[in-house]
């Protein structure tokens, strides 16, 4: 009966630890109890916008999670953000991501060379599409 009371400890907005077991594109899989996992979506994840999962977590990781929601049939909804935002720096810091290697802005000149590059380069695919379409019409 043990784990039974522990899984009674299971409750909507309480802070516990989990270890990360799964990534996918929307989210990570964490095991919070023996036989107990649920999901923090993308969205839980970091304070900041979240692209890619992996520069936030890896796989066997610990991390501090709150309860969100738990739906009917048993399957947890998890945060790590707002786990972050209710210990108050108590729990686990996740890993941030380095930030990209700042390339210098490009001069003005550059980006209109560049804009005009591209603008030909469709007006002139647009060009030769609406010839090939002309020259059907016309049974050539």
């Amino acid at each position: 009966m043990r784990g039974f009371s522990f899984l009674m400890d299971l409750e909507v907005g309480a802070i516990v630890a989990g270890k990360i077991t799964g990534i996918t594109k929307f989210g990570a899989f964490a095991t919070i109890a023996p036989g107990k996992s649920g999901l923090v979506h993308i969205s839980e994840i970091a304070s900041t916008y979240v692209n890619d999962i992996r520069d936030y977590l890896t796989e066997g990781q610990e991390v501090m999670v709150k309860i969100m929601g738990i739906d009917p049939s048993g399957r947890l909804n998890l945060s790590i953000k707002a786990a972050a935002a209710g210990t108050a720096g108590g729990g686990r810091e996740t890993r941030k991501p380095t930030p990209p290697a700042e390339a210098p802005e490009p001069a003005f000149e550059d980006k209109l060379k560049r804009f005009m590059q591209d603008s030909d380069k469709k007006i002139s695919g647009l060009k030769q599409y609406s010839d090939k379409k002309g020259a059907r019409r016309r049974g050539r």
